[in-house]
C-alpha cells in the first residue's frame, strides 16, 4: 500500500467519532486489574498458561527525573540527589531475582526495554550494573540480535554514556523531543536546544545503534500550526527511523506537575486537529508509514515490515514485532503479561520498596483472562495492528461462529461501514483510510466492559 494511501482526513468523522476512550495495550486495559486477586493466584496462572519454550521480553522501569516536564502523565520521582538512585537498584535486583525464579527457565530474551522517568539518570557505573545482574539472571544474547531498547533524554546522555550504553548491549534508543521551539520548551519546563539532541543522535549512528525513535507531543502550550511545522521541519532532517507523535491530554486533577501549565497558553481544538493532518501529511510525504496510534516508521523498519506481512503486535510497550514473547516487567508500577494473566508493581515507590523487601515482588493488582477476554483480545490486537480482521482464524482457534459471538456489535459495525470508517466483506472487516485515525472507537465496539462504565471515564480523547 502507498504510502499516500494509507490515511486520508475526514473532519467530519473525527468531530462525530472523537470521543474518550482506550489506547488498548492490553485487553481488558488496566481500569479492570482487580487487587483482590493474590499474588500466588495470579504468578500460578500466568505460569499454568505461558509457553514455557517461548521466548522472554523484559522491561525495567527507572523512576527517576532531574526535573519535572509538565506535561508529563508518567510515574516517576522527581530528585537532583543522584543518591536516592542505589537502594531503589539494590531492591530492583531482589526482585529481578524473583521474576527470574518465576520465569527465566532459560528462556531467550529477544526483547529489553528500559523506560521512565529517565533511565539515564542513574550513573553509567548503575547502568552497567544493572543490565549485568539482568545478563546473570536471564539469558539475554550476547550477538547484538535482539531488540534491547533504552529511553533517552538528551539533556542526560554524555557521548561516555553513549559509548557505555552499546556496550552493555543496547542497540536502539528512544529520544523524548516533544518540541524544538523554545518558547514551548520553557513553558512546559524542558530547555532542550537541538543541537543536544542532534548531537546525541549523531553519536548513536556512529556507535552502531540500529534504530533510533523520537517522541513528539502536540497540544503543548504556545504551539501554533507554523511552530509544530517547523519543529517537524527539524525533526525529518534529523530523519529518525521511527517518529511517535502523541496527544497532549491535559488532566492537571490527575497528574500535579500540569497544574503548571495554563489552560489559557494551550493551543484550541481546531488549532490541534489542524497540527495532527499537517502533521500526517509532511510525514507520509517524507516518506514515513503510518502504523497507528501515534506511531511513523521508515518503509524498511521492522515495525513497518511486521505490520505488512501481518506479524505487528501490541502490548504494554507498545506497537512491537515480538508477539510471542511473554513480558516480565519489573520496577515500580510495572505491568507483566504472562500467559493469559496480566498483573501491576505497587505504583509508589515506598510501597514498592517495603514489598519487595518483605517478600521479593511487588504485585499490587491483576486480572486472569477469561475465555471471552482471549477472544475479544484477538480481535482488537488484529484490528488496531494491521487495520482488518479475517474471523476465520479466531472462529478456529477458539471454535466460534463469530457473526453469531458478536451479534450485538453487528448494528454498531453497520453504523461503522455507513459512515464510512469500515468496509465489510462478508464478515471479514477493513478499516478503510478515513477510519485509521480512529481505530480506538472501532476498537472499543468489541470492548466487553466499556458499556458497564462510564464510558470516557479515565481515557485519553482518541483525536
Amino acid at each position: 500500500m502507498s504510502p499516500d494511501k494509507t490515511i486520508s482526513w475526514d473532519l467530519d468523522l473525527i468531530k462525530r467519532y472523537d470521543l474518550s476512550g482506550p489506547r488498548y495495550t492490553s485487553y481488558p486495559t488496566a481500569i479492570q486489574f482487580d487487587a483482590s486477586l493474590s499474588e500466588e493466584q495470579l504468578v500460578l496462572n500466568g505460569q499454568t498458561t505461558t509457553d514455557k519454550t517461548a521466548p522472554l521480553s523484559l522491561y525495567v522501569h527507572i523512576p527517576f527525573c532531574a526535573h519535572v516536564c509538565y506535561f508529563c502523565a508518567c510515574n516517576k520521582v522527581i530528585s537532583r540527589n543522584r543518591k536516592k538512585a542505589q537502594p531503589y537498584l539494590d531492591t530492583l535486583y531482589k526482585e529481578i531475582e524473583q521474576a527470574a525464579k518465576w520465569y527465566s527457565d532459560g528462556r531467550i530474551v529477544n526483547q529489553l526495554h528500559w523506560g521512565g522517568g529517565t533511565p539515564t539518570f542513574i550513573s553509567d557505573e548503575q547502568m552497567t550494573e544493572l543490565m549485568n545482574k539482568l545478563k546473570q539472571e536471564f539469558n539475554l544474547l550476547d550477538d547484538d540480535s535482539g531488540d534491547y531498547s533504552i529511553e533517552i533524554d538528551p539533556r542526560e546522555a554524555s557521548l561516555e554514556t553513549m559509548r557505555t550504553l552499546r556496550k552493555a548491549g543496547f542497540n536502539r534508543i528512544s529520544l523524548g523531543v516533544q518540541d524544538v521551539n523554545p518558547v514551548v520548551q520553557k513553558a512546559v519546563n524542558r530547555i532542550q536546544p537541538t543541537e543536544q539532541t542532534a548531537a546525541v543522535l549523531t553519536a548513536a549512528r556512529d556507535l552502531g545503534f540500529k534504530s533510533i525513535n523520537m517522541d513528539l507531543i502536540y497540544g503543548l502550550p504556545h504551539q501554533t500550526f507554523e511552530s509544530f511545522n517547523a519543529t517537524l521541519d527539524t525533526v525529518i532532517d534529523m530523519s529518525p527511523d521511527r517518529l511517535s507523535v502523541f496527544n497532549y491530554a491535559h488532566m492537571p486533577d490527575r497528574f500535579r506537575s500540569q497544574k503548571h501549565i495554563n489552560a489559557e497558553d494551550l493551543p484550541s481544538p481546531e488549532t490541534k486537529l489542524a497540527i495532527l493532518e499537517s502533521t500526517i501529511n509532511k510525514l507520509l510525504d517524507a516518506g514515513y508509514v503510518y502504523i497507528g496510534m501515534d506511531h511513523f516508521a521508515k518503509p524498511d523498519d521492522e515495525l513497518a515490515l511486521a505490520q505488512q506481512s501481518g506479524q505487528l503486535h501490541r502490548n504494554f510497550q507498545g506497537y512491537t514485532t515480538h508477539s510471542d514473547c511473554d513480558l516480565v516487567a519489573m520496577g515500580v508500577s510495572a505491568i507483566s503479561q504472562i500467559g493469559d494473566v496480566y498483573y501491576q508493581n505497587e505504583h509508589d515507590i515506598n510501597a514498592y520498596s517495603t514489598a519487595v523487601d518483605t517478600r521479593a515482588s511487588a504485585i499490587r493488582r491483576g486480572v486472569q483472562l477469561s475465555t471471552d477476554d482471549q477472544i475479544r483480545r484477538a480481535v482488537i490486537t488484529q484490528l488496531i495492528c494491521h487495520f482488518e480482521l479475517d474471523p476465520k482464524p479466531i472462529e478456529k482457534l477458539f471454535c466460534i461462529d463469530f457473526k453469531e459471538y458478536f451479534s450485538q456489535e453487528q448494528s454498531e459495525l453497520q453504523l461503522f461501514a455507513q459512515d464510512g470508517l469500515i468496509q465489510l466483506d462478508g464478515q471479514r472487516i477493513h478499516v478503510t483510510a478515513a477510519g485509521r485515525l480512529l481505530i480506538r472507537r472501532i476498537c472499543m465496539a468489541f470492548d466487553r466492559y466499556i458499556p458497564k462504565q462510564q464510558a470516557t471515564q479515565g481515557f485519553s480523547r482518541i483525536i
